[in-house]
């Protein structure tokens, strides 16, 4: 019996070659290094006919993805820059060979695109793809702290023109049939009945030039060699602002385009190549390649060992902020019916609405047809009752922090739903075992914390009480990953993980706020250091409400070390909740934001620019890390993998450091308990590095190693 090969050619009767991929054992065509042996042998049968053969169309055997990128595995196994670099060249060399057919080679595409697949299909003269909802196209190598390697910085600008690939390279974005047709990445979007008939119809248009698609006024500046300069420098002053330097494979994309552009293809692509390979080895790269690694293996865990329930109607509890966005991600990710109970009927129709503003602006996007948004709003329905409620597989409850109203809310649902309903409890810091204290099947109780505005932010924990069942867990895990969520399971412990991890970070802050340091200041050093937003910002975001409402829980089941400054009654009483109220720290004015200089006099501060970006930094992230360690010591969380991906996709810590676990490991713990030891003798004794930390050290034992 032959091996089942990756890629195999045949010529019909009418002189058309198909080359068709199909990876065996995987699920998604994902090119590999050990390929190139493959496409050897096809480049040689196809000399050998090339006097013969009309033209070739490449498509996927996989019923939803055409190539989904290079494996990344891959890149794990090189020891060297110059090793990566070479599997750059191998790739250019092979999609070059596949460029220089002399015949016209058409990629059929149905499905994921992206990254060395997209590559692949640059290198085609046309590409067809489908409208499905399911292809998408894109070149996100970026998100992985790489460039495209395989000729997509070199092929992508001299096809749609410099400013909209600048756009696709450096943010990763992956474009839907229909953009990816108007930005000219593809030659025709038709349904996916025809899509092979549409691209044999293109083998009969011949061998085609590769011609830019874009306007001439962009034209005329990506010409001139001015024009080109300043569109360089504005494209780095805008990633600039977003990277602030801590992200390499950025500045190495413009670096690797520009070189194109002014010295020719060749030169271009061996460039491609050299950049490809010093940034494989970069320690950013590296932890956002551990990331993706984790974020795959999770999505085969189901969080225990028993098998999901299908999950196929939801009730949500509560019309507020976190009600409507839970009840969003239910019915556009998971696609099941919500019916949404309030209090009042106003707040039904405040998160009916709130779902209708998130759909309408997809349909004006052009991603919901009005019908489709139509079909989308009918699968929302709500009520002040528990009509419906017999037929629910999973209430999920957002209502106020409040444990006897949490409680009443168990008996409520337990009293009008079936005897399987599952009930999730949305709270971010009441102990799930308190909620489900005095429920009649406490083995049907978990939470479900969710993180605001949750119809964006990525993560979820999930928190089982000591007698949740296995199939509870498990059925709210997959249920969560189908609302599009990443999600870990955590212990049932006031502040679970991520708030608990938080509150010694925002506490810290404030310490450094009541120090004087300016308000600016404080916040910059924490963007800089590579979180998304500043910690004084976050507190505006979230509501200096709920911070006041979530450390008073933690200091009494937790203890003094998370008490901080007592700044939120007298920024409450005045009335400064935050971005909600339209001022906390800072005043809010439509999108525009700037710092209330008048909550120095408030908190009775004189603002002196004194200490160090780093200091800062360090002062709010070490504390951050000792709580780290010591959830994961306690059995908070079941790894340091689940640590880390709770702290990126929870608070964002940056994601170029690979959470809270590897960065530590990446410092060394011996390292890093020198660090606290000196901030403990500075600033106190709530830096002291905990046992956890002491005893690793001790013994040279790392997180991951």
């Amino acid at each position: 019996m032959s091996e089942q090969k990756a890629f195999e050619l045949k010529v019909d009767t009418n002189n058309v070659a198909w080359l068709s991929i199909d990876v065996p054992n995987e699920k998604m065509n994902t090119l590999q290094a050990a390929f190139a042996d493959e496409m050897t042998e096809i480049f040689a049968q196809l000399e050998e006919s090339k006097g013969s053969i009309k033209g070739m169309v490449v498509h996927s055997l996989k019923p939803d993805n055409f190539i989904a990128g290079a494996d990344v595995r891959m890149l794990d196994a090189c020891q060297s820059a110059e090793e990566a670099q070479a599997l750059a060249t191998k790739g250019q060399e092979m999609f070059q060979t596949l460029s220089d057919l002399p015949f016209p080679v058409v990629a059929a595409i149905h499905g994921p695109c992206l990254g060395g697949g997209l590559e692949l299909a640059l290198a085609c003269d046309y590409r067809v793809c489908t409208d499905s909802e399911k292809t998408r196209l894109g070149l996100p190598e970026v998100q992985l702290g790489l460039l495209p390697g395989s000729g997509g910085t070199q092929r992508l600008p001299r096809l749609i023109g410099l400013l909209p690939s600048l756009d696709l390279i450096l943010t990763g974005k992956q474009l839907r049939a229909k953009k990816a047709k108007k930005l000219g990445v593809v030659d025709s979007s038709v349904p996916q009945s025809v899509l092979l008939d549409v691209a044999l119809s293109f083998v009969e248009k011949g061998k085609k030039r590769a011609k830019a698609k874009s306007s001439m006024k962009e034209t005329l500046m990506a010409k001139n060699q001015l024009g080109r300069k300043v569109i360089f420098e504005q494209a780095a002053k805008k990633t600039n602002e977003k990277t602030r330097g801590n992200y390499p494979a950025a500045d190495a994309i413009l670096d690797v385009i520009r070189h194109g552009l002014e010295n020719g293809m060749t030169k271009g692509l061996a460039y491609e190549a050299k950049r490809f390979g010093e940034l494989v080895m970069t320690s950013e790269s590296k932890a956002l390649r551990s990331i993706f690694f984790a974020t795959t293996e999770m999505k085969k865990e189901h969080g225990s060992d028993a098998e999901p329930k299908q999950v196929g109607r939801v009730n949500v509890l509560g019309g507020g902020l976190m009600g409507a966005g839970i009840s969003h991600v239910s019915v556009a990710k998971a696609k099941v019916p919500v019916r949404i109970k309030d209090v009042s009927n106003d707040g039904v129709l405040n998160a009916l609405k709130y779902n209708y503003k998130l759909f309408d602006k997809q349909r004006k996007r052009r991603i919901l047809s009005k019908a489709q948004l139509q079909n989308k709003m009918m699968q929302l329905s709500g009520g002040i009752d528990f009509t419906s409620f017999e037929h629910s597989d999973l209430v999920i409850e957002a209502v106020f922090e409040d444990l006897a109203l949490k409680q009443a809310m168990v008996k409520d649902v337990e009293t009008h739903a079936k005897a399987e309903t599952i009930f999730a409890t949305n709270t971010s810091s009441l102990p799930i075992g308190q909620i489900a204290e005095q429920a009649e099947r406490p083995e049907n109780v978990v939470g479900l914390h969710y993180f605001s505005p949750a119809e964006k932010m990525p993560l979820v924990e999930v928190i089982p009480h000591e007698t949740t069942s296995d199939e509870t867990i498990s059925t709210v895990v997959e249920f969560a990953r189908k609302q599009g969520k990443t999600p870990i399971v955590v212990k049932d412990c006031a502040g679970f993980y991520v708030n608990r991890i938080l509150a010694p970070y925002m506490n810290e802050a404030a310490q450094v706020l009541m120090g004087n340091e300016p308000i600016e200041h404080l916040d910059s050093a924490l963007l800089n250091f590579g979180f998304p937003v500043g910690p004084i910002t976050l507190l505006d975001e979230v509501g200096v409400d709920i911070g006041a409402k979530i450390i008073p829980i933690l200091v009494n089941e937790l203890g003094e070390r998370f008490k901080g400054p007592d700044v939120f009654d007298t920024l409450l009483n005045d009335d400064r909740k935050g971005r909600k109220s339209g001022k906390g720290f800072y005043t809010y004015k439509g999108k525009k934001k700037e710092v209330d200089k008048s909550v120095y006099k408030l908190l009775s501060l004189t603002p002196e620019q004194k200490a160090s970006e780093n200091d800062i930094a360090m002062r709010c992230v070490l504390p951050m890390l000792n709580e780290a360690v010591r959830c994961l010591d306690e059995g908070i969380i079941r790894s340091p993998r689940d640590g880390d991906i709770g702290a990126i996709f929870g608070i964002g810590f940056p994601p170029f450091l690979g959470g809270p676990f590897r960065y530590m490991d990446s410092i060394g713990i011996d390292t890093l308990v020198e660090t606290m030891n000196s901030y403990a003798e500075k600033y106190g004794d709530r830096f002291a590095p905990c046992d956890g930390l002491l005893t690793r050290a001790g013994i040279g034992k790392g997180f991951y190693s």
